[in-house]
């Protein structure tokens, strides 16, 4: 009943949120082209209300932050937190198969998941977990990126996170930045945020 109301009460989050920033005229558009990483806000602007990063601008109100604790279920079905992955800098995308703007980024996410640059964790936040995720990767011919699922919306929740949201955490797992809203993660722009992590 706890997953029930859990799943309830963070499902407003994630519907409302994907790609909410946008006109609607650039949804009506194509669902607004992802930023080129040449054509991206600076890393450091932000609007003037802090607490709301304008799209495209890096968020790095949340620095030093530890990674929450909420479980999700990795490739395998086993679950697992972001701890798992200190020791490394990791960056963890949160998503959804029926995201517009997530679904445009994945390619990128992708190709930065085989350069292995740094470690690329996509956590769907599809309900529907496998059953959606499953044949969107088969369907897309992801190579690098691994199909993280998070039904219960635990992540999204435990970071107050819209879709899409995009977060650099470091070796130690504190969060360097965080991006929301669709960003291409090819090109030198993306690269020199990512090199943040130390």
């Amino acid at each position: 009943m706890r997953a029930l109301i859990a799943c309830l009460l963070g499902l407003p989050l994630v519907i409302g949120g994907c790609d909410r920033q946008s006109p609607p005229t650039e949804q009506a558009a194509d669902n607004a082209a992802a930023p080129s990483a040449d054509e991206a806000v600076s890393p450091d602007e932000v609007t003037a209300d802090a607490a709301t990063p304008a799209p495209g601008a890096i968020d790095r109100s949340h620095k030093g932050e530890a990674a929450p604790a909420a479980r999700f279920l990795d490739p395998a079905g086993k679950s697992v937190s972001l701890a798992a992955f200190r020791g490394h800098p990791v960056l963890v995308n949160l998503w959804a198969t029926w995201c517009a703007p997530c679904v445009k980024e994945m390619p990128t996410l992708d190709a930065l998941a085989g350069s292995g640059t740094v470690r690329v964790v996509a956590v769907s936040q599809d309900l529907g977990g496998a059953a959606k995720v499953a044949p969107f990767f088969k369907a897309h011919g992801f190579t690098a990126l691994k199909p993280y699922l998070d039904p219960k919306l635990a992540l999204s929740t435990a970071l107050g996170a819209n879709l899409p949201t995009t977060i650099l955490y470091d070796a130690q797992g504190h969060e360097v930045w965080r991006e929301t809203g669709g960003y291409d993660w090819s090109g030198k722009a993306a690269n020199e945020l990512i090199a943040e992590a130390g």
